[in-house]
């Protein structure tokens, strides 16, 4: 309790983050009164483009550490993909995310595993952070995202693009089958498959913090987890990561499967990625 109560100091609550949440959480359960197997399909592939190709791609390798380069469609593609995963927009998501490899796991750190597994995994949403509390302050982290205008359009758009999803996949399933599969499009595709995609995300900022392996010596207390990295497109190997940021490659050791490095090799070959960076193979594990 006092790590918890260490941990909101200088920080105040963001209320509608808090019900926002709570919210989708309990509007998602309606998917297990909606099942359709169109609803199911649509999940798996909304997990794939919002968690893998939106968080994880455009997000978190490509915005955050510049781990490879597109051309300008695939990035806009990519953020927009991350857009839909209602996790903020690209400016704050990346300047978080930043903040929090500058102090990981100190008190300056965002969502620090040194407060608590539950403050790391989702507390933390719940409060305005001192050094994020406004998009100004946010861009001075992440001015290469806010330059973009539309990068910056984005980030203000978030709520309304992922709206326009709900809608977009309403309409598809009422038009192709009735209106009952449209509501499981809906609450398969948006309402649970963003509940899972949150959680993936934040097990990467919690569970490989407190339960995994290291390889190399860090001041962080980040690990690589194995189950993390299966249901998170690779981010699992955060020790990796956290050794070597820019690394496009979490996974160095050959049982280190990185589903989402394999993304961006298949998208160099298409010639839809280049200027991919790659941690020295010394970091391997044995």
């Amino acid at each position: 309790m006092d790590l918890f109560l260490h941990a909101t100091q200088n920080k105040t609550l963001n209320l509608a983050t808090m019900v926002g949440v709570i919210a989708i959480h309990v509007l998602a359960l309606t998917a297990f009164f909606t099942f359709t197997w169109a609803g199911l399909v649509t999940f798996l592939v909304m997990v794939v483009i919002t968690g893998g190709f939106g968080i994880t791609l455009g997000y978190h390798r490509l915005l955050t550490h510049q781990s490879f380069k597109t051309p300008r469609f695939i990035r806009y593609l990519l953020t927009l993909c991350g857009c839909l995963a209602l996790q903020n927009g690209p400016v704050r998501w990346v300047a978080t995310h930043r903040l929090h490899h500058k102090h990981a796991d100190t008190p300056r750190d965002p969502h620090s595993s040194k407060e608590g597994f539950w403050w790391a995994h989702l507390v933390w949403t719940f409060y305005n952070q001192p050094e994020l509390a406004s998009v100004d302050t946010c861009k001075r982290f992440a001015p290469d995202i806010y330059n973009d205008p539309i990068l910056r359009w984005m980030d203000k758009s978030v709520i309304v693009l992922y709206l326009a999803l709900a809608v977009v996949l309403f309409a598809v399933g009422t038009y192709v089958a009735g209106w009952f599969v449209g509501v499981s499009l809906v609450t398969w595709g948006c309402l649970l498959r963003t509940v899972y995609v949150w959680h993936s995300t934040w097990l990467v900022n919690s569970a490989t913090h407190y339960w995994g392996y290291k390889v190399a010596s860090s001041p962080d207390d980040s690990r690589n987890n194995w189950w993390v990295a299966w249901v998170a497109f690779g981010e699992g190997w955060h020790h990796n990561h956290h050794v070597y940021p820019r690394s496009a490659r979490f996974g160095q050791a050959w049982f280190e499967v990185d589903i989402a490095y394999g993304a961006i090799c298949m998208l160099k070959k298409l010639g839809l990625a280049y200027d991919v960076v790659t941690a020295p193979p010394a970091l391997a594990a044995d």
